[in-house]
This record gives structure tokens, sequence and C-alpha cells, in this order.
């Protein structure tokens, strides 16, 4: 048995000594975005600081809780919380939980994130539903020894974000009235903000928005062979030439001044998944 399947092991054995759940979807909140829980009908919460192998969250607004229940009618598990590259994590112990979630029958990975928008039609307060992304973290979760039993030596990316799930946003968001866009999103390793000609380079690439995170999770759930929808909800504007000063208060407040929109096309899409 190779060590991360190990690891998983340890997990799942942990996780299953308080539930015998065995949730079909995975979500995992960002920045300002752990709202969402208030609307899961809770089976149990489990603190990251007692799951074996489990990194804890160091960042305001990561409450670093595992969240089971139900919502829009399906069995869930909800990260409240997200661990990133910049606070000294390897990207696979970022992308730990991700495992334990497909150990645990998670086949369908919803992801959230806060990011800076680059594309000039973009504003605050925008939800970006991702159908793309660049990975420039400088590393990847799958070097180093590959364990078949989880996936392929090299993972196709093709349909990196479900086509499928995609439309499903994009309908939820038609009934509810919810403004959604659609692009490319860039990871990098952070956790400096970037300067005005890193913006203009990464716009120039083909990114709508940029963060620190989303993509090694992505990178691992493709792996494992789950199927992914991710939203960005813009906090701040990254337009070079009139670039303003940006601080995460004021970042976690635009989240959560977004979060509520975010919040029904989540319960939506999950409610129309055939999972």
């Amino acid at each position: 048995m190779s060590e991360i399947r190990a690891q998983m092991q340890d997990a799942v054995n942990f996780i299953r000594s308080h539930t015998a759940s065995t949730p079909s979807v995975g979500i995992i909140l960002g920045t300002g975005l752990g709202g969402l829980v208030e609307e899961i009908e809770t089976e149990i919460v489990l603190e990251y600081k007692d799951i074996p192998h489990f990194p804890i969250s160091t960042v305001e607004s990561h409450k670093g809780k595992l969240i089971f229940g139900k919502l829009g009618g399906k069995s869930v598990v909800a990260m409240q919380g997200r661990f990133h590259f910049y606070e000294g994590y390897t990207l696979k112990q970022v992308t730990f939980p991700v495992r334990v979630m497909h150990a645990l029958g998670v086949r369908s990975l919803l992801i959230s994130n806060a990011a800076g928008g680059m594309n000039p039609t973009f504003r605050r307060g925008d939800i970006m539903v991702i159908y793309d992304h660049i990975n420039l973290i400088g590393d990847n979760p799958l070097i180093g020894p590959n364990d078949e039993t989880l996936g392929p030596r090299f993972p196709d990316m093709s349909e990196a974000y479900s086509e499928h799930y995609i439309e499903l946003a994009e309908s939820v968001a038609l009934e509810e009235r919810i403004p959604l866009r659609k692009g490319v999103f860039v990871a990098v390793a952070g956790p400096n903000l970037e300067t005005r000609a890193e913006y203009r380079f990464l716009r120039g690439i083909g990114a709508d928005v940029v963060g620190m995170s989303t993509v090694p999770e992505n990178i691992v759930a493709i792996h494992m062979g789950m199927k992914v929808l991710a939203f960005s909800i813009i906090t701040d504007e990254c337009f070079p030439d009139a670039l303003e000063p940006v601080d995460v208060p004021s970042i976690i407040k635009i989240a959560n001044g977004t979060e509520p929109r975010l919040r029904a096309l989540m319960k939506g899409v999950i409610a129309r998944l055939d999972v």
C-alpha cells in the first residue's frame, strides 16, 4: 500500500468511526464563502485538527471544519475552509482532503474561491464559472510516484471542468436571475497579490481571473475520475492602469456580500445533479 493510500485509510477509518455517511457530492468553500453550510441539514461536524493527516487552516475566514449532511436532496460533505500552497503545505497535503472525499464516495466536486478580476468587463462582486485553468503555482500535486489504484500517471485534462455541470450552472443562474460570467482561472503561488506587470502578463496569456487555490484540487479530482464544477467570486478589480490597493478585510467583505447568490447557484446545481 502506498503512503498516500495508507494515510487516506487512516483518515477514512477515523471519519467512519463517527459517521456512516456516504456523500456523493463534495464541496470546497473558499475565502468568505463558508455561509453555504447554513443551508446544509447537518448530520455531523468534524474538526480538521482531529482527522489524521489533515492539515490545519491558518487563513482568516477558513473555519477548518468538515461538515456532513444533506443539501438539495443529496448527501454532501463540505470543507468549511481549505488549504493553500503559500501556507507552507505541500500540494499533496493541500489536496489530501479531495482524496479522502473520493474514498468516502464523492464523485462530484464543487469548488468556490475568491479571485481578482482581470477581464475588463468583469466587476467586483461578479460570479464567474470556471471553464478552464492555467497552473502557474510552480508545482503539481501529482509529482512523484503514482499510485495506479488512485488514477493514471498522465491524467487527461481536456475537460478539467465538466461541460454538463457548467450548463447546469448556467441554467440555474438564468432561473434565479443571477448574472454569471464564464472564464479562465489562473492559479499562482501567492501570498502577495500581483504587480501591474504581472496582471498584464496573466491577462495576456488568456486568464480572466487570478487566485491562489482551486487548480491543485481540480487536478487531483480529475486524477481520481471525479467531475468538477468551480466558481470564482470577483473580490477585486485588477486592471493595471487603474490598480488600487486592496486588503484581506475588503476581499472578505465583497465575498460575504456576494455569497448568498453563489449559495443559490450551488444549491440549485446540487439539486439537479444525477448522483
